[in-house]
């Protein structure tokens, strides 16, 4: 089972989160690229642009943080933090 945790937060208080669940054979790539497509889908944002600096916290800690930068139009909120809070053992 692969779980992400996607967060809004605005002035440091959480707005809205979400946990998707992915249990597709697939590669973590691709369970993470597709269950951010799906939490932005659910809680109607565009999806955010990754930049050099989300792909490198996100190799670190399995977790970052997508601000205005990352976005092309206006977001209601500071920033989108999302965060691998389960995964299966399967490397691919």
């Amino acid at each position: 089972m692969f779980r992400l945790w996607v967060r809004l937060f605005k002035d440091n208080h959480m707005l809205q989160d979400t946990v998707i669940c992915n249990d597709e054979e697939d590669t973590r790539t691709h369970k993470v690229m597709g269950s951010l497509e799906k939490a932005c889908y659910e809680l109607d944002l565009p999806k955010p642009i990754w930049l050099s600096v989300n792909v490198n916290d996100f190799k670190k800690t399995s977790k970052c943080r997508f601000t205005q930068d990352s976005f092309i139009e206006e977001i209601p909120f500071d920033y989108m933090e999302i965060n691998v809070i389960e995964e299966d053992n399967t490397w691919f």
